[in-house]
Formats: C-alpha cells, sequence, structure tokens
C-alpha cells in the first residue's frame, strides 16, 4: 500500500501535467511514466477542470455579473486552465477534413497555422456551449455548474477510451509516444467516469456520449 499511493499520486500528476497548465511537472520525478498509464485519472482531470471553471461560474454570478459575461469568463477559465489543448485539437482536426487524402490530412494537422475550417469550428463550438451554459445558468446555477463538471468528465473519459482503442494517427506523434493503455486502466477510467456522471445527474449525456 505505502508503494501504491506514491504511483497513484504521480499518475495523477501526470494526467494533470498533460491535460492542464497546472505547474505540477516537479512531481513526476525524473523518469516519469509514459502517459498511457496515467488514462485511469483522466476522468479527475475533469473533475478538477469542471469544479474549477464552475467555482469561477459561481462566483461571478455571486457578485451580481450578468450571465452571459460570467459564461465567457468561465470558459476563458476553462481555455486557460487547459492551455487551449481541446480547441488546438478542434481546429487542427477541421483543417485537416479539408485535405485530399491521409497523408495531406496529417501534413495540415500538423502546421501550426490555423485555416477557414479551423476558425470555423472554433467560433461555432465556442458559440455552442456558451449559449448553452448561458441557457443552464439561467435555469439553474447549481444545475449549470454541475453539468460543467459532468461533460468535463465525460469528454476526458472519453479521452481515455480514444487512446486505448484508436490506433496512433502516426508513427512518430505523442498517441504513439503515449505507449499502450491496459484494460484495466481503461476500465478504471471507464468506471470513475461513470460513478462522477451519475453524482452529476449526467447519466444521458453519459449514454449519448457513449
Amino acid at each position: 500500500m505505502a508503494k501504491l499511493l506514491p504511483r497513484t499520486l504521480s499518475d495523477l500528476a501526470l494526467a494533470l501535467v498533460w491535460l492542464t497548465r497546472l505547474p505540477l511537472g516537479r512531481f513526476l520525478g525524473r523518469n516519469p511514466s509514459p502517459l498511457a498509464a496515467a488514462v485511469w485519472a483522466f476522468p479527475l482531470v475533469g473533475l478538477v477542470v469542471g469544479a474549477l471553471s464552475s467555482a469561477v461560474l459561481a462566483l461571478a454570478l455571486w457578485l451580481g455579473l450578468p450571465v452571459a459575461v460570467a459564461v465567457v469568463l468561465t470558459l476563458l477559465a476553462q481555455i486557460r486552465l487547459t492551455g487551449a489543448l481541446h480547441e488546438d485539437g478542434l481546429a487542427d482536426y477541421a483543417d485537416g477534413c479539408g485535405a485530399r487524402d491521409r497523408a495531406r490530412a496529417l501534413q495540415i494537422m500538423r502546421d501550426s497555422r490555423i485555416g477557414s475550417y479551423g476558425v470555423l469550428a472554433l467560433i461555432g463550438t465556442v458559440a455552442l456551449r456558451g449559449t448553452a451554459l448561458v441557457a443552464l445558468a439561467q435555469a439553474s446555477v447549481p444545475g449549470a455548474c454541475l453539468a460543467l463538471i459532468g461533460a468535463a468528465v465525460l469528454s476526458r473519459t472519453g479521452m481515455a477510451a480514444a487512446l486505448a482503442w484508436m490506433p496512433p494517427a502516426r508513427s512518430d506523434g505523442l498517441g504513439k509516444g503515449a505507449g499502450r493503455v491496459e484494460p484495466a486502466r481503461l476500465a478504471m477510467a471507464l468506471g470513475i467516469g461513470l460513478v462522477i456522471a451519475l453524482a452529476c445527474g449526467a447519466l444521458p449525456a453519459a449514454l449519448v456520449a457513449a
């Protein structure tokens, strides 16, 4: 048990370092495990991101800010906390969808520049997230906070499943370098994600995500 706890904390720190911008790199040690070892902790990263962003929403509304302003601040907090990791990936994917073949798509996705498809994908998804969160917050602030947490947890759980079940896009990319996901660790991720989703009342969302 004494050895298990440090390994568990190390995996959690590894997941947080990869999926957020929290300054936890010093807790990884000199030879950190491959990312695949930490997939079980991905839903817990979602829990952290969701809790912190919902705290921003609740605080902004408690201070009397308009709902729309509070929602924009919440989305900006999410983006800052994650380093725009997911937005960057979405933009790359959208740009790659305009390619004529797989090789060209991979080349476009590795390019640091953003194209019109990527811009439009970001505008559309951020607008959808914002308007949906405004509607939720107007109906119920606690409900909006639970939705933020549930969505963050389910999305990171989906990342764990994708890393386990989908082949890497290229032989020299991050997906390949992450290593092979052990079934037991994936099962832990799915179980943790489902439990938190149920606690947030997000079972319908979990079914749709699945």
